[in-house]
C-alpha cells in the first residue's frame, strides 16, 4: 500500500514499506547521500552501507521493526526510514536519510509527521530519535515538530530527542 504525500514546497511523493528486492535499490539511493549525512544516519564513519545494513532495511521480518520508503513521482528514491520498537512497542526508535539532491523540498519534514502518525496509530507511547549534536538540521526540524531534546547520559556528542504519543504535529 501507498501513500502520496505532499511537501510545504508542492513537491510529492509516495512512501511504502520496504520489501526483500528493494535491497540493490536502497544500496544504490545511498550512493547519493552525502558523507556527512551518512555519518549522521549511521552515528559512525560510514563510507558504503554494508550488506548486513541493507538486509536489515529491507528484509526484516520482526514485527517490531517498521523500514519505509519514499519516492518521487517519477519513481526515483528519495529517502529511506526506519521505525524500530521495543518488544512491547511502547517505545521506537526513528532513523531517517534524505538523497541529497532532494533535501530543502520539506520531504524530511513530511517524512518525519508520516513516521509519527503510523507510530501514533499502533500505540507506540514514545517515539525517538539518537542525533549526533552537530546535526543542527535534525535537531530543529525535530523541535519544530513538538519533539523535546536533551542530553545523552552517556555521550556528550549525542542528544535525545522524544515524541510523546498524540502530541500535535504541526500542520
Amino acid at each position: 500500500m501507498k501513500t502520496t504525500l505532499t511537501t510545504h514546497t508542492g513537491f510529492r511523493f509516495e512512501v511504502r514499506r520496504a520489501h526483500a528486492d528493494d535491497e540493490a535499490l536502497v544500496a544504490e539511493f545511498f550512493t547519493h547521500v552525502t558523507p556527512e549525512d551518512l555519518r549522521f544516519r549511521f552515528l559512525g564513519a560510514v563510507r558504503e552501507v554494508s550488506h548486513e545494513r541493507l538486509v536489515a532495511m529491507t528484509r526484516s521480518d520482526d514485527p517490531h521493526i517498521h523500514n519505509f520508503l519514499a519516492f518521487s513521482t517519477d519513481g526515483m528514491l528519495i529517502a529511506v526510514a526506519t521505525l524500530a520498537n521495543d518488544p512491547a512497542d511502547r517505545r521506537g526508535e526513528v532513523a531517517i536519510c534524505i538523497r541529497e539532491d532532494r533535501k530543502h523540498l520539506g520531504v524530511s519534514w513530511e517524512f518525519l509527521g508520516y513516521i509519527a502518525r503510523y507510530a501514533d496509530d499502533h500505540g507506540i507511547e514514545t517515539i525517538e530519535s539518537i542525533e549526533s549534536r552537530e546535526n543542527r538540521a535534525a535537531i530543529e526540524l525535530e523541535r519544530e515538530m513538538g519533539f523535546t531534546v536533551a542530553p545523552d547520559p552517556n555521550d556528550s556528542t549525542l542528544v535525545l530527542v522524544q515524541r510523546k504519543r498524540g502530541a500535535k504535529l504541526p500542520s
